[in-house]
């Protein structure tokens, strides 16, 4: 019994075995199948792109013949949300459509009466009732240049200086003909020249404040405009000029309109000319540097350097990078400089308060050393003394707080 059971065990596992490696036969054939068929696929999509580059060489050849004898101004503003600004409009979409825009003069809301904000509050409401046409609303923040301010306070006040000085001169004169002039003509050109005095002194002051505030960059200033469009219908009917006539005329009633209606809210507007115009866009394209290149280098490269000055967003963020590393490098640096002056000046503390100790000890180290020199006696007594010191110290020191004790119990 004991050989025929493990006989069927035995073909059992034999059974199953041989059933396994059937299975793995033929999973093996069907990936070989597999990748033989992705290679054919493969090789198909590889010839078809080798194909396609060589085509898109090809008409890359071409395009760029075409693009060395094309290339003008004119592509520059395919990449341009307008075309161009004329007859105080902003002309977009193969001159389909217009803007004219209209700055609004803002109002102090806070610092009015109830009154006064009701009033305001009807006003907009009547301007947004009277409205029949799509409009835009844009705020634009700009930085304060005071760099013109500073320059006519600086001309006023050397007026004011030059007046002081010729006033100064004309009371010395006066002072020395005492016959000529009474003490009330003396006291009275005084109290003037006091007062040309003071005023030159507060020019000055103004001055000096002005410049500390120039010195931040964060001074801004908000500017609120409206933006009117204009739509042309039928552009196949009308030469460009007709067209530009009949959108300036809609457009101008649209904005004296509002400008009626934005009145009875106590807000004022105007209408911006080209040149506003061209500065409106100029700050919108490049906020960062439009202190530094201004608007008259634009006009002078023809508008071109509206979009050639501002600097691309990667390079800013670099430039940010690599500062606030530099910052962070130069804080690690101090920190580090500290720590090692803080340890050494724990050595140094360390050393000044046991100094006696190591004195001493340094007496003893020399003493041992130079036996031969010194001689062999002189220089064990020399020893012993120095230990003898040193417990004579602590057995005084011992002995100073039971003295203390002492006195506390009596």
């Amino acid at each position: 019994m004991n050989d025929n059971a493990m006989i069927s065990i035995l073909t059992i596992v034999l059974s199953l075995m041989i059933v396994i490696c059937v299975v793995l036969l033929i999973t093996l054939i069907i990936l070989k199948v597999r990748d033989w068929k992705n290679k054919n696929v493969t090789k198909k999509s590889n010839d078809i792109t080798t194909y396609q580059n060589k085509n898109k060489n090809k008409n890359k050849e071409k395009t760029k013949q075409t693009e060395t004898t094309t290339y003008s101004k004119q592509s520059i503003f395919d990449f341009m949300e307008f075309e161009k600004v004329e007859d105080n409009m902003i002309i977009q979409k193969e001159m389909k459509k217009y803007l004219m825009v209209v700055e609004c003069q803002g109002i102090n809301y806070d610092l009015m009466s109830r009154v006064e904000k009701v009033s305001v509050e009807e006003g907009f409401q009547q301007f947004l009732n009277t409205l029949r046409h799509p409009i835009q609303i844009y705020i634009q923040a700009r930085t304060v240049n005071l760099e013109g301010c500073i320059v006519k306070y600086k001309e006023k006040v050397k007026e004011i200086e030059e007046k002081y000085n010729k006033m100064s001169y004309e009371y010395k004169r006066m002072k020395e003909q005492d016959i000529v002039y009474t003490k009330q003509d003396l006291d009275r050109y005084f109290y003037e020249l006091t007062k040309q005095k003071n005023l030159l002194e507060y020019g000055k002051d103004i001055i000096a404040n002005t410049e500390k505030m120039s010195l931040n960059q964060n001074i801004l200033n908000r500017k609120y405009f409206i933006i009117i469009p204009y739509y042309v219908e039928d552009a196949n009917k009308y030469d460009k000029e007709e067209m530009k006539n009949i959108a300036f005329s809609e457009l101008y009633t649209k904005s004296q309109s509002i400008i009626r209606a934005l009145s009875a809210c106590s807000v004022s507007g105007k209408i911006l000319n080209s040149t506003q115009l061209l500065e409106l866009l100029y700050m919108a394209y490049n906020r960062d540097d439009a202190e530094i290149y201004g608007l008259k280098t634009a006009s002078k490269a023809q508008y071109d350097s509206l979009y050639s000055t501002s600097q691309d967003v990667f390079e800013r963020k670099i430039q940010a990078l690599d500062e606030e590393i530099r910052e962070k490098a130069i804080d690690l640096a101090n920190e580090k400089i500290e720590q090692v002056k803080s340890r050494k000046q724990e050595i140094a503390e360390e050393k000044e308060e046991n100094m006696e100790d190591l004195v001493k000890k340094m007496a003893e180290l020399f003493l041992n050393q130079n036996k031969k020199y010194v001689g062999q006696e002189v220089a064990d007594q020399a020893i012993k003394e120095l230990k003898q010191e040193e417990g004579g110290e602590s057995n005084e020191e011992i002995q100073k707080p039971k003295r203390g004790r002492k006195r506390k119990q009596q």
